[in-house]
């Protein structure tokens, strides 16, 4: 199945540890889906929460207006119903209630029938030390394969 990404939150990995991922639908307009095609979405600093009639909806998650669009013009920054099976929303009811844990997008995509889904990040939150030593590690990798492609 073929997968064409829209947008990716890169900086939730440097500031999560991300525990587990899930794939939900999104309840989105005919403007939200041609503004998404085009790339024009923003998940820094986006989150979901899930309300008290047990829907789970995503925040601050900008999706851009869609310039063409005729009529009913959306909020780039609206609430969006994420879609997902009541025992997915039961088992991460459990799961948020755990000290440090938050949902967050991860990034958006649409899938081959043409249908948009984002990843969700069952994300614990890094400390300074830990931020540090990732980008250590990152950063040796880094050399290692630069001294590997030479001697080669």
């Amino acid at each position: 199945m073929a997968v064409k990404l829209v947008c990716q939150n890169r900086k939730a990995y440097h500031e999560y540890h991300i525990d587990q991922k899930i794939e939900a639908g999104m309840v989105l307009s005919g403007p939200e889906v041609k503004s998404l095609r085009g790339g024009k979405a923003n998940l820094k600093d986006g989150y979901v929460k899930i309300n008290e009639r047990g829907e789970a909806m995503m925040h601050n998650v900008h999706i851009s207006a869609y310039t063409f669009a005729t009529h009913n013009p959306n909020e780039p920054i609206r609430e969006r119903k994420l879609l997902l099976h009541k025992r997915e929303i039961k088992k991460l009811i459990g799961k948020l209630q755990e000290k440090g844990l938050a949902l967050i997008p991860l990034k958006i995509y649409f899938v081959g029938n043409g249908k948009a889904k984002v990843e969700l990040g069952l994300a614990r939150g890094k400390r300074q030390y830990d931020k540090r030593a990732a980008l250590k590690q990152k950063q040796s990798d880094r050399e290692v394969q630069r001294a590997m492609r030479r001697n080669v």
